[in-house]
């Protein structure tokens, strides 16, 4: 009966079930031989030694005899008449089934908010962190710039690069325009990131550590100008109020050239536009689409005329350079190889683990399930009300 109902469910509704039945058939213990009123026995009705195959239809034949032998066959045929109308019935349910069979389908959709969540608070963390960094860096450029002993007493140090090349007065010109285009570049294209909260915590937090790392240089070793040519501002020494408005003024200017803020010395090791220009066309390059490689070709001329242009015009040694790439590229690699290779978070055996952000990289990371694809989108979206209203409409034309 539920057998029954369940096929008229199914034929009534488009719902594709899938049911998995199993029939087992038990063959029959014999009876025991009966014997006719004269004393001789009866023929047993002749049963199947195997269950009946699906599909074969056997008809009863009523044995002759005496009443007891015609009710004993009687019993026998309506009892294998009822497991005909079983067999019957169960064919007929497996034929509805694997009618339905090839179009069962069970999808679970994945959570793409729970793979990569955008987590603004975690970014606005890491904005606060660079911005932190780069006002200590005006700071250690302030007390550094207090040490710099004068070109007259201690001339420039030899470079290579330097004795080669003459200087060129307008390349360091082009190094800051080539890094305010590049940066510029990047925000646009950070802007119409779909994942732009990820993407940004990364940069915010590489930005700040290479700052950090700058401080810390810059503090350690002091090295004269690279080039008589400088001009340094007069030292202050216990002018507390006048250092509190240099750096006021170098943080307006941004800490360029162009602007005329930047009068202090002392910043040389390592060099903070090579970090801006490289740093930037990684990203570039990481976050855009593998086609646009015109694109990349571009940000790269950009970026390594930049780079050659800061040596060109005797701004920076040639080891300043160097050290700025090196750390720049290599901060960069390692924290992408760990954001993009979700096994080597937990390895044993990952030896980047034992860097001292790394405690920082998982608590920014621990959410980013998967990496991060390119993604464009429209930097605003649309109104909630006026989406809202779209949709009405979209479900009064449906109806």
């Amino acid at each position: 009966m539920a057998a029954s109902q369940l096929m008229n469910d199914n034929d009534d509704e488009d719902v594709p079930i899938h049911v998995e039945v199993t029939v087992t058939t038990v063959a029959e213990p014999p009876s025991p031989p009966r014997q006719l009123a004269n004393g001789t026995p009866a023929r047993p009705p002749s049963s199947p030694s195997s269950p009946t195959p699906t599909g074969a239809v056997t008809s009863p034949t009523a044995m002759p005899g005496a009443a007891g032998g015609a009710e004993g066959s009687g019993k026998h045929s309506s009892g294998r008449a009822d497991r005909l109308k079983e067999n019957r019935l169960i064919r007929s349910l497996h034929h509805q089934l694997s009618r339905h069979r090839d179009y069962i389908k069970i999808t679970v959709p994945e959570g793409r908010t729970d793979r990569l969540p955008n987590e603004w608070w975690k970014t606005g963390v890491a904005f606060l962190y660079a911005l932190f960094n780069l006002f200590f860096t005006t700071v250690i450029i302030t007390v550094v710039h207090e040490r710099v002993p004068d070109k007259s007493v201690s001339p420039p140090l030899p470079d290579k690069f330097f004795d080669y090349v003459d200087r060129i007065p307008w390349a360091f010109t082009v190094t800051e325009v080539n890094g305010l285009i590049l940066v510029g570049l990047w925000t646009i294209q950070w802007l119409f990131l779909k994942h732009k909260s990820i993407i940004g915590r990364r940069c915010f937090f590489l930005i700040g550590s290479l700052y950090m790392y700058r401080c810390v240089t810059m503090y350690a070793t002091t090295l004269p100008v690279p080039g008589k040519h400088m001009v340094c501002a007069p030292k202050l020494y216990n002018d507390s109020t006048g250092k509190i408005w240099r750096m006021l003024k170098l943080i307006s200017g941004g800490g360029l050239s162009l602007t005329g803020t930047h009068l202090m010395c002392g910043d040389f090791l390592y060099s903070g536009h090579t970090v801006t220009l490289t740093l930037s066309y990684l990203f570039i390059k990481e976050y855009s689409p593998p086609w646009m490689r015109w694109y990349h070709w571009l940000c790269w001329l950009l970026s390594a005329t930049g780079v050659v242009c800061i040596l060109i015009g005797h701004e920076h040694y040639s080891i300043d350079v160097i050290i700025a790439y090196f750390v720049t590229t290599r901060i960069f690699w390692w924290y992408h190889t760990m954001a993009n290779t979700h096994a080597l978070q937990d390895a044993p055996n990952n030896y980047l683990s034992r860097t001292w952000w790394n405690p920082v990289f998982k608590f920014l990371e621990r959410n980013v399930q998967t990496s991060v694809p390119v993604v464009f989108s429209w930097p605003v979206s649309l109104p909630h009300c006026c989406t809202q209203r779209y949709s009405m409409v979209g479900t009064g034309r449906d109806e």
